[in-house]
């Protein structure tokens, strides 16, 4: 054995113990997964069926997953709990054994222990912290990739939600994203054809805001007046913040949107589906910013009947509201006029002045994307939208062929795992939905066109 320390190979430098610790949970995912299938391919030598084997061999991965990432709370945690509203898109034969832990990474995560929760609230509140917090619930409400929340009581007597941020979040954040690509090696064998690196750069150029809950709180704020009294929609409102700590008025919920997906009726599932998306795409005309973490978990069912949003530490701010341009594409799209569809997507960047792609090959890419808007009502489901990937992943110049030609301008970025992720949730939820009339109310230029 070697006595030089091991070295982090994105810098060079020696590891520290946690950091050495991290990337070692890390490497165990890929690793774990050889392991376990050459034990499979063991057992089969010895007449196990083969379902079988495979069966066994995904679950022990699917919760060495969730144990992993949930340990880890920082990128590996995120990016798993973005990939988890996928779930819908991958292939039966895959994401089977995989969907009950994914979902548990929606609204899940391994808690802080007491000790570590009383420490960070007097760096954050002071000693005495308790004076302002006559009543605090050591075991957390809710846990999730950067930090956990605890119920509590503010010294003026009302229920509030503490959000705490783990302590060496921020670079156990930075550090995850950096090794980030062994797990997108991971989901690679689970989902092949699955291209994870635009969600890894967004997780990237989004770090120092999720990290900054003051920044957090000024986003919350703005949703929380917008939508104070809503009929639908209830955000709460921060009462105070640190960087690493954000108070919130407190949302008596039992119930979140990823139960509905799990064991929802189907008024429930249709009901919460519609005013899910409505809210993601209300959020820019009327606070000016876009919910841009749409996982389940962050979507509280209320007593009386109205949808909570919580965690607003991510968020896409458009001043000026959702692109125009993009809902004249759809709207171009959805009648078919797919020659003005390539000019529109040459216009925003989406593909370079010399693609040759025709019409004809587009229509057949996107066509069967906006059908949901073809309709007056369309139903979502797992089927639906695994039939789309699997389609636009087959090599075929429909396809891949098309998938390759296709950029993603930046300013796209966060609209675009929105609008995939909303989607995705809805089919999770077999919702049947408005989906049209939802875009002609708060997609700007999908209803102008009507007046061409």
């Amino acid at each position: 054995m070697s006595d030089t320390p091991e070295k982090d190979p994105a810098k060079g430098r020696p590891l520290n113990g946690s950091a050495l610790a991290r990337t070692a949970r890390l490497a165990s995912l890929p690793v774990g997964f050889a392991g376990r299938t050459t034990l499979g391919l063991g057992k089969r030598i010895v007449g196990t069926p083969a379902n079988l084997v495979l069966d066994e061999v995904q679950r022990r991965t699917a919760d060495q997953i969730f144990s992993v990432l949930g340990q880890l709370k920082g990128g590996a945690m995120k990016f798993g709990q973005a990939m988890s509203i996928f779930e819908a898109a991958l292939p039966e034969e895959f994401i089977g054994p995989y969907r009950e832990t994914l979902i548990k990474l929606q609204d899940s995560a391994p808690p802080m222990p007491p000790g570590t929760v009383h420490r960070v609230m007097a760096e954050e509140f002071g000693a005495d912290w308790r004076s302002s917090f006559p009543s605090f619930e050591d075991k957390p409400a809710a846990s999730a990739s950067i930090g956990q929340v605890h119920r509590a009581t503010w010294h003026d007597g009302q229920e509030v939600a503490v959000k705490l941020q783990y302590p060496g979040a921020a670079k156990a954040l930075i550090s995850d994203l950096k090794q980030i690509s062994r797990l997108a090696r991971l989901f690679g064998v689970i989902a092949p054809g699955l291209d994870v690196k635009p969600l890894v750069k967004e997780l990237q150029d989004r770090v120092a805001e999720e990290l900054d809950y003051s920044l957090e709180a000024g986003a919350q704020g703005v949703f929380a007046a917008e939508f104070n009294g809503d009929a639908d929609i209830v955000i709460p409102e921060p009462l105070a913040y640190t960087e690493r700590a954000l108070v919130t008025t407190w949302l008596e919920s039992d119930s979140s949107l990823a139960q509905i997906i799990t064991s929802g009726t189907q008024d429930e599932r249709d009901r919460y589906g519609e005013a899910y998306v409505r809210f993601l795409f209300a959020g820019p005309s009327r606070a000016g910013m876009l919910h841009a973490d749409p996982h389940p978990g962050n979507f509280r069912i209320m007593p009386d009947g109205r949808l909570g949003v919580v965690d607003f530490g991510a968020v896409a701010r458009l001043p000026e509201g959702l692109p125009t341009s993009m809902g004249r594409l759809v709207r171009h799209a959805v009648d078919g006029e797919y020659e003005r569809v390539i000019d529109g997507l040459r216009e925003e960047g989406f593909l370079k002045a010399r693609s040759d792609l025709d019409a004809d090959t587009i229509a057949a890419y996107i066509g069967p994307f906006v059908e949901p808007a073809r309709v007056e009502r369309f139903t979502f489901s797992r089927e639906w939208m695994r039939e789309q990937t699997l389609r636009v992943s087959a090599p075929t110049v429909e396809g891949m062929g098309t998938a390759m030609k296709i950029n993603l301008p930046p300013q796209y970025l966060l609209i675009h795992r929105v609008w995939i992720g909303g989607i995705g949730v809805l089919s999770q939820l077999g919702a049947t939905a408005p989906f049209r009339a939802i875009l002609e109310e708060s997609l700007p230029g999908f209803a102008d066109h009507l007046q061409d």
